[in-house]
């Protein structure tokens, strides 16, 4: 630690990292302390000079007294006295939130920032000479949508007007809120208490940070300044954000040429004290950008007026609807990553082809982490892969159960699994597109093996949507009926002579070709599936009115089922 003062205010400032290493400067907000940042200094001291300082009025710096001692002008030099003792020959890059990020946007808006802030990530804290305009638009030009948005925040920010009563909510700070607030952020949040987070001094700093409000609301809503900036500007927006909502980042690019929105699947302090690992990626992907990198895909994703697509994993991509799901995303300027195990016939469909077994866990692993390597995490995973095979249960052999199951279920799970946490830790949502069958829901007599895969997919996928859509990951279940594809001239027979099993097999396909169903049908639906975040999605006609059935007449499906 080392004192720096801004006029007569001493401010504790914090720093660790290798010194030589460019700066990057965490700005907390209210009623924190610098130790809100602990998570995301940890990660980012790797590789940056990290400096972290206690705000006036919190933590170990100095509390001065007046409201007017803390109008943003004040915060602004702050801020700048810091950066200038921390790094005085070179700009300095920034992550603030809440507060802190109120104050970073006066002095990333002050004329001639940018020759000393290279970058700026702002959370939870929007430049409140923006949020005037933003209101201004909201009622000059008003529609039902706009309406909504201003009514919303509103309520949302219903604290900013409580602040503003005297003396009260100093009070309840000091007499309730302080002793409760780890309780609170545990019940809201789902953030456990931590031994510097809430600090020892949060009653005093609480009531300190009153006067943030009292000094700013009124004057910066009332009467906004045209404040932009050229420094490039990072806006990360908590979804669960239970303060801040998303609509307030809408119009930003009026006031940063170089702007990215991104979202992360968060709270207001879950987003530091539990994602603080993902806000540091985002910064870091930020910074090597501006530092002349390529932009990582989300970061490309991102910014403001980009066209760039989602990437998408295609698995069984090198046929049927399989390779018609990757076209279809490719002609929507997706970026595709295909497999097969037929590595030649992924080629052919395009996109980033990789030769994959899905049964093999350790072969998705493997390719999970070349595909998160090479072109990041994905946006939309489709769990394609299967095979086919028909029997009834007492004519299928332990094997022919063991191979069904391991392709069509477990190439399914590790799909789930490899995929599913890369995104859940990445905390920007996604989609996994799981392609089961109508035969999850109606059962044959010769199709055990088969149907049980596909049934189980099913079953997992429900369970796995309710467990990652918190997260921001929607889980779509495909069900096609009779679509023609080569999966009829792969498909095996419990019980049957090679010679037999070709009848058959040549016999199911000429039957498929007939029908006239083509897989470009069902790629379009799971493009639809992901748009509208759909769960089941049945395909054919036959599949819609199974879907029907098996849930007003289950009794009568099941009798059915003996004469299949």
């Amino acid at each position: 630690m080392r004192t720096v003062l801004s006029g007569d205010v001493r401010l504790a400032v914090f720093e660790e990292g290798p010194p030589e290493a460019p700066t990057v400067m965490l700005v907390h907000g209210y009623p924190d302390t610098h130790a809100v940042w602990d998570d995301v200094a940890a990660v980012l001291a790797e590789r940056f000079h990290v400096v972290r300082y206690d705000v006036r009025g919190a933590g170990q710096s100095g509390s001065p007294r007046g409201t007017a001692a803390y109008r943003l002008e004040h915060l602004k030099n702050d801020f700048f006295a810091v950066a200038d003792a921390v790094s005085p020959d070179a700009p300095v890059h920034v992550v603030a939130h809440d507060w802190g990020s109120i104050q970073s946007w006066e002095a990333v808006t002050e004329p001639g920032a940018h020759e000393r802030i290279a970058s700026y990530t702002s959370i939870s804290g929007p430049c409140l000479d923006h949020v005037g305009y933003w209101m201004r638009d909201r009622f000059r030009r008003p529609s039902p949508r706009k309406l909504k948005q201003a009514l919303v925040q509103q309520l949302h920010s219903w604290y900013v007007l409580a602040f503003h009563t005297p003396v009260v909510p100093e009070l309840m700070w000091r007499l309730v809120l302080a002793k409760r607030w780890p309780e609170l952020l545990r019940r809201v949040e789902g953030v456990a208490p931590r031994p510097d987070h809430p600090a020892d001094t949060l009653a005093s700093d609480a009531s300190h940070g009153v006067s943030l409000y009292r000094a700013n609301f009124r004057e910066r809503l009332g009467k906004p300044r045209e404040r932009r900036t050229e420094v490039p500007v990072q806006v990360i927006t908590p979804v669960h954000d239970n303060y801040v909502t998303p609509a307030l980042a809408e119009g930003a690019e009026r006031w940063a040429a170089r702007l990215w929105r991104r979202k992360l699947y968060a709270g207001h302090w879950s987003a530091l004290l539990r994602d603080g690992a993902e806000v540091a990626r985002m910064t870091t992907e930020l910074i090597d950008h501006v530092d002349g990198k390529p932009a990582a895909h989300a970061l490309a994703r991102g910014q403001a007026g980009a066209k760039q697509g989602p990437l998408v994993v295609v698995t069984g991509a090198g046929s049927g609807i399989g390779r018609a799901t990757a076209r279809a995303f490719a002609a929507r300027g997706a970026e595709v990553v295909v497999c097969d195990l037929d590595e030649d016939a992924a080629r052919e469909t395009g996109g980033h082809a990789y030769r994959v077994d899905v049964s093999d866990e350790a072969a998705m692993r493997k390719f999970a982490d070349e595909v998160a390597a090479r072109h990041g995490v994905p946006d939309i995973v489709v769990n394609n892969a299967g095979i086919g095979h028909a029997g009834s249960f007492l004519a299928t052999t332990t094997e022919e159960w063991q191979r069904v199951l391991d392709v069509n279920l477990w190439g399914v799970i590790h799909g789930c699994q490899v995929f599913g946490k890369l995104m859940a830790d990445r905390g920007e949502g996604g989609h996994i597109v799981n392609v089961a069958s109508a035969a999850a829901y109606l059962p044959a007599k010769s199709l055990a093996a088969y149907s049980t895969s596909k049934a189980a997919v099913l079953t997992l996928s429900d369970c796995l949507r309710a467990e990652v859509s918190r997260r921001g990951i929607g889980v779509s279940t495909i069900c096609p009926g009779l679509v023609n594809t080569n999966i009829t001239s792969t498909t095996t027979f419990s019980g049957l002579s090679a010679e037999e099993q070709a009848r058959k097999q040549a016999s199911a396909t000429r039957a498929y070709e007939r029908r006239g169903f083509g897989p470009e049908k069902v790629a379009a639906e799971i493009v639809r599936a992901v748009e509208h975040n759909k769960a089941t999605v049945p395909v054919t006609p036959e599949a819609k009115a199974g879907l029907i059935l098996s849930r007003l007449t289950p009794g009568l499906l099941r009798a059915a089922v003996r004469f299949t």
